[in-house]
This record gives structure tokens, C-alpha cells and sequence, in this order.
């Protein structure tokens, strides 16, 4: 008979042993037996919860997007100004948590993962929309709307551009100073705006 209560505690564990399984290979060519047995369980279990590899995979990439989005949420209480919302959301990108090595890793696959699977590039289109929703709500408060949609574009796919370099370990760069060098282009193209 199965215990009460540990549905959600083996899902999560196969959620976590899923990142690491694609972090430490670098790779979704995983098997659901690797990540069963890095939770501690059978593979067989591992299916009765998820069905498949790719939902598994989904869910990784749910569970990401949503310690994400947290990490989003709670940056954006404190901000007061638009420039501030706009740092919250680069800071946020680069946490701690959001830039270990497996996860990385694992925002790399999710995009390859995207380009086969449905539930995958939804997650995807998700986090992309919501990205630059937030960073255009801020930067239109302080811009025109064309150099607003510019740089929501520039900031959102130069915070893309350091994970893939991150992952691929060309020019790896430290959380500090990724978060430094997108706050120094914001500013530089808000001066440069100014100027015109």
C-alpha cells in the first residue's frame, strides 16, 4: 500500500534528479532510470508519476520557471522606480539558485527541448512573454516606445546570450558581473537615447 503523502514528495525528487541528471551530462540524452535512481526510486515509479521522459522534462523546466518567477516576484516588491524594476529583473536572472552550473545546463536543453516538444516551447513562450512584459512595462515609463521595445529585446536576449555562453563554458561569467555588464548597457543606451 502506498504511503500517504509521498506522491508530491517523490515528484519533486525526480524534478530535482532530473536537473542534476541534465546538469552533470550537460544533455537530454538521459534516461528515466538515471533520474530514477539519482531520486532514489524505481523507474517504473518514475513513469506511474510522469508517464514520460518529456513530461518529466516539462516538469523540470515548470519547476525552474517557477523558483524563477518567485525570485522575479520578490525582486519586483522592492523596486520603487522603473530603473529599479529593470535591475530587479537582471539581478533576479542571476541568482545564486537561477545560476548554478545544472541549471544552466538545464535552460540550455529546455531550448533545445523546445523545438521538439509542445508542453516545452509553451513553457518557453511563457517565460519569454513574461520577460519582456516586465522589462517593457519599466522601460517604457523611461523611454519612447520604439527605444523601449529595443531595449526590452537587447536585455532579454543578452540575458538568454550569458546562459548559452555560461553552458557552453565559452567566456563563463560570474552571476556579479553578468548583472553588471546588463545594467551597464541599460544605462549606456538610456544616456545615448537621451542625448538624441
Amino acid at each position: 500500500m502506498p504511503k500517504v503523502g509521498m506522491e508530491p514528495i517523490r515528484r519533486s525528487a525526480l524534478v530535482e534528479a532530473t536537473i542534476h541528471e541534465i546538469g552533470e551530462r550537460g544533455t537530454l540524452d538521459v534516461t528515466v532510470s538515471q533520474i530514477a535512481r539519482r531520486a532514489g526510486m524505481s523507474s517504473a515509479l518514475a513513469h506511474h508519476y510522469f508517464g514520460s521522459k518529456e513530461q518529466i522534462f516539462v516538469a523540470a523546466m515548470r519547476h525552474i520557471l517557477t523558483l524563477y518567477g518567485a525570485e522575479v516576484r520578490g525582486a519586483l516588491v522592492m523596486a520603487r522606480t522603473p530603473r529599479d524594476r529593470i535591475e530587479a529583473i537582471i539581478r533576479a536572472s542571476f541568482t545564486p539558485v537561477q545560476f548554478r552550473p545544472e541549471m544552466v545546463s538545464a535552460w540550455l536543453n529546455f531550448y533545445v527541448q523546445a523545438q521538439k516538444s509542445l508542453g516545452a516551447r509553451r513553457l518557453l513562450h511563457l517565460y519569454q512573454r513574461r520577460l519582456r512584459s516586465n522589462l517593457h512595462h519599466a522601460f517604457r515609463q523611461i523611454a519612447p516606445e520604439d527605444e523601449a521595445v529595443t531595449l526590452t529585446r537587447g536585455v532579454a536576449a543578452m540575458i538568454d546570450g550569458l546562459y548559452i555562453r555560461q553552458a557552453l563554458g565559452e567566456g563563463g561569467i560570474a552571476p556579479g558581473t553578468a548583472i553588471q555588464v546588463l545594467l551597464h548597457y541599460v544605462e549606456t543606451s538610456l544616456r545615448t537615447g537621451d542625448a538624441e
